[in-house]
């Protein structure tokens, strides 16, 4: 079994994949060709904005999103403590202070209250500006974008939203006639949104790969050039320093195959094969007398996800006990099922921000880093999959 099975759903679009594929290599526009273009307006129409920039990969696309913000030194930007290094990295090597904040315990998300407190310590402090929020749609959820738009716009601070996961995933919300509801995709909550096409990512490609979100023209001018050497009027026309970040033409059209795929069924594929995991986990877990509790992930009313992960809590509710991870992800090897954690340590505590003070306790951070596993989660796991997977896990609890 495939943690995440690419080589099946490479087998499946075998034949799109291979012709999309040899015609760049025929056309012989390897860097920045049509289907680059053709992808970028598919995705902004998608999303539903007016900007998508395509890039290298998801790290260079939040550092394209903070240039065009310009963020730097002396700016707080408060983002999750439990998400992967990039998101606070690419803060630090603008010279900003990257601010770790709790997260929800049932989302993995940004805790909105913790954000508040958060930003309290860092204005009781006077040292640094609020200046920007990175939230993470993790595992493929989406953010509680309406309590966090609450508070940037009462602190007067961008809204980032880190999409890397979360591709696909959407929330309905009200319509402001208060009559109705829209639904609003992920990658077009923030000011400016990011995400990754990494190949195990709700939407990859065959390599690295990103792209940039936003309705603002002045920044998508900017990211235009930032990704290109900071180019004016042509390329040999440096107006800034910049990056070296383009998407390659035949990743854009792998991209391209993949799409239509993940907009026809491989989303609804995933949720179903979710929703069947969960199904599966209460109905076997609940009447077995186990020591460690397992729980499902929580997705809140009106949210779909795209299910980059689907990841369980273990717990001892009598407290009286710890579970060994390592010895039941060891369980599952043999009977041929791969897991993974994401993530072992908060971000808090990695040493590369061990310099880095922190402005409010994450208790939530360090409690799931210790509690979650991630088990097989795609578009073409099979039901039977799925239930290997849920029995394998509850006899070897």
């Amino acid at each position: 079994m495939e943690f995440r099975d690419l080589k099946k759903q490479y087998q499946t679009l075998k034949g799109d994949i291979d012709q999309a594929m040899a015609n760049v290599a025929t056309s012989g526009a390897f860097i920045m060709g049509s289907p680059v273009k053709e992808l970028e307006q598919e995705l902004a129409s998608y999303v539903g904005v007016k900007h998508c920039l395509a890039c290298a990969n998801g790290t260079d696309a939040l550092t394209l999103a903070l240039k065009a913000l310009g963020i730097g030194k002396g700016d707080a930007v408060f983002v999750p403590d439990f998400t992967f290094f990039a998101t606070a990295e690419v803060v630090a090597l603008e010279g900003a202070t990257p601010v770790f904040v709790d997260v929800d315990p049932r989302t993995f998300n940004i805790d909105p209250k913790s954000l508040d407190d958060a930003v309290r310590s860092v204005h009781d402090l006077m040292t640094l500006r609020p200046k920007a929020v990175i939230a993470v749609d993790l595992f493929g959820q989406p953010a509680n974008y309406p309590e966090l738009r609450a508070i940037t716009k009462r602190e007067g601070m961008y809204l980032i939203e880190d999409g890397a996961q979360g591709f696909g995933g959407s929330i309905r919300l009200p319509k402001p006639s208060g009559e109705g509801f829209i639904v609003k995709r992920a990658c077009s909550f923030g000011d400016i949104s990011t995400t990754s096409f990494f190949p195990a990512k709700p939407l990859g490609c065959y390599g690295d790969g990103g792209a940039v979100f936003t309705d603002n023209d002045e920044w998508a001018a900017l990211i235009e050039s930032y990704r290109v050497h900071g180019k004016g009027s042509y390329k040999y026309d440096n107006v800034r320093i910049g990056l070296n970040s383009r998407l390659d033409t035949l990743q854009a059209a792998i991209l391209q195959v993949k799409f239509k795929a993940f907009k026809e069924h491989e989303l609804a594929d995933v949720n179903n094969a979710a929703a069947y995991y969960t199904q599966l986990i209460e109905g076997m877990t609940k009447f077995l007398n186990k020591e460690v509790q397992v729980t499902p992930p929580y997705v809140p009313e009106g949210y779909t996800s795209s299910w980059a992960q689907y990841t369980i809590q273990l717990s001892v509710p009598s407290g009286n006990g710890t579970f060994n991870r390592e010895a039941l992800q060891a369980k599952l090897k043999a009977n041929g099922i791969p897991s993974m954690v994401y993530y072992p340590t908060p971000m808090s505590a990695q040493t590369a921000f061990k310099e880095y003070h922190n402005f409010a306790l994450t208790p939530q951070a360090e409690r799931l880093s210790k509690c979650v596993l991630s088990l097989p989660m795609h578009p073409y796991l099979t039901r039977e999959d799925v239930k290997k997977v849920v029995q394998t896990l509850v006899v070897s609890l």
